[in-house]
């Protein structure tokens, strides 16, 4: 199920199956042009970086998006019928992927206001659901995700923090779990292993070590 993805750093995340899908590219060093999608979840720099998203784009590629970053696209030369824009608990049918929309937004924060109603994302690929948190807090509206592979920030300060994302962990029904929003900008070694520890599901630490 994790064959072919990987975590770029922080919430960058690349999964190479059939089609090539980045979410909310960040901090890409290489220039690979090879993107058959782009998900972003919010405007965010960290999130939604246009100088790392022109990295890994190509001429066809198909950007998935919140509102408020479509003019942005629209002033980098992207037509129209190539920008998705997406709002949560919706679900979508776009040339030849699946997927759906869900809240992410901070409760006793923020950074993140549920009114503006940016979004994670769970994405279906040869069959395996992947759940894409985005930045959020353990919010009532994700307790019940059904997915194979999710995708959770455990950072906190802006997101929920490593004991309150292994007690989400815990109670999805997913089978592999991945922690992300760490080690760069915010969280640190400290946060993963108590994560860890907390955690009873198989954990998959993708982001490298310099």
């Amino acid at each position: 199920m994790i064959e072919g993805v990987k975590v770029n750093c922080h919430s960058s995340i690349k999964i190479q199956k059939d089609k090539t899908i980045y979410i909310d590219p960040f901090r890409i060093k290489e220039v690979p042009h090879d993107a058959d999608y782009i998900f972003i979840t919010h405007s965010h720099y960290d999130h939604f970086d246009t100088k790392d998203i022109l990295r890994v784009a190509k001429i066809d590629t198909v950007f998935i998006t919140v509102p408020e970053t479509k003019s942005s696209f629209q002033l980098l030369g992207v037509p129209e019928d190539q920008i998705i824009t997406v709002e949560p608990n919706k679900k979508y049918d776009v040339k030849s992927i699946k997927f759906e929309t869900v809240p992410a937004y901070n409760e006793n924060k923020k950074y993140h206001p549920k009114e503006n109603k940016w979004v994670g994302y769970i994405i279906e690929l040869d069959g395996v659901k992947y759940y894409i948190a985005g930045d959020t807090d353990n919010i009532s509206e994700i307790q019940d995700i059904k997915c194979d592979v999710a995708f959770l920030p455990i950072g906190g300060e802006f997101t929920m923090n490593a004991k309150e994302a292994s007690s989400l962990a815990n109670k999805i029904d997913s089978k592999v779990i991945v922690p992300i929003h760490y080690g760069e900008l915010v969280g640190t070694e400290e946060d993963l292993k108590e994560f860890l520890k907390l955690t009873d599901k198989d954990v998959e630490v993708l982001i490298e070590k310099e």
